[in-house]
């Protein structure tokens, strides 16, 4: 028809579909995305509820969550017929902190500062949009006893999220900011991107980043990258301590050397032939 606009016909043409992975396992994709729909909201999932988390129809999801029952990690009561993780997830987790030759070279600069502070220490790495923690000492003054190994956090509103995005190339950081779910989790959170952009830049400047009561009240953190040879960003170490026994600017002045220190040392370490 004469005289359509070039944007009517734009928007007639269908949008490419990505091209399928020839090597990817389907299979293997969905039985890790049964595991996956287990967490702190939905301990247990009946299989209806299953197959609606992770979008199989019910026969399918009865057949992932039998062969991961025989295979041990998962376990259904014989009662409520209500399905859960075993303890036997746990190895894959222990599997990957035990080999990790990361982990290994940063823990004695960790229970270093951790026995130096007598604050709680932590090592993150960046997932995606969000930090997980890989090895954490505590302080006799926990802040959150529901951060365990394993646990995730926002990037953009954590200290050592903050650090290592710094470190990272300019449009990297932006694509991770830009598929972040940037919101206010308290009246403290660094949330707008331009906040953020001026926040990174002066982590780069100084070495190590802040965040203070940002996800959690009462929680000052200051965090650095570990960086490899080539200076991109591996992992971070993180410093926190409690709003109630430090001011911002004491928590500041009195513990990010230290952590710059230790961070600086285990990139040393890894840069090192």
């Amino acid at each position: 028809m004469v005289g359509r606009s070039s944007a009517t016909r734009d928007e007639e043409v269908p949008a490419a579909s990505p091209r399928p992975d020839p090597l990817m396992v389907q299979s293997v994709e969905k039985a890790f995305r049964v595991l996956a729909a287990f967490d702190a909201a939905h301990p247990t999932r009946s299989l209806s509820e299953l197959a609606a988390a992770v979008g199989l129809d019910k026969s399918a999801a009865q057949r992932f969550a039998h062969t991961l029952t025989k295979l041990g990690y998962l376990r259904k009561n014989e009662r409520s017929k209500r399905l859960e993780l075993t303890s036997k997830t746990l190895g894959i987790g222990h599997s990957y902190i035990r080999s990790s030759p990361l982990i290994e070279r940063a823990m004695p600069y960790l229970l270093h500062l951790n026995r130096e502070t007598e604050e709680t220490i932590n090592l993150t790495v960046l997932d995606d949009t969000d930090i997980v923690f890989v090895s954490r000492f505590l302080s006799r003054h926990v802040l959150a006893t529901d951060i365990v190994v394993g646990a995730r956090m926002p990037a953009f509103c954590t200290a050592p999220g903050i650090a290592i995005l710094s470190r990272m190339s300019a449009p990297e950081a932006q694509d991770i900011l830009k598929r972040s779910d940037l919101k206010p989790y308290t009246a403290s959170t660094t949330w707008k991107m331009a906040a953020l952009n001026r926040k990174m830049a002066e982590a780069a400047t100084r070495g190590y980043a802040t965040a203070f009561e940002e996800f959690y009240h009462g929680d000052l953190s200051i965090g650095s990258a570990v960086l490899d040879a080539q200076g991109r960003p591996l992992c971070a170490i993180n410093i926190g301590v409690s709003r109630a026994r430090y001011t911002p600017e004491e928590a500041e002045a009195r513990f990010s050397p230290l952590v710059v220190a230790a961070a600086a040392s285990v990139s040393q370490g890894i840069a090192r032939p």
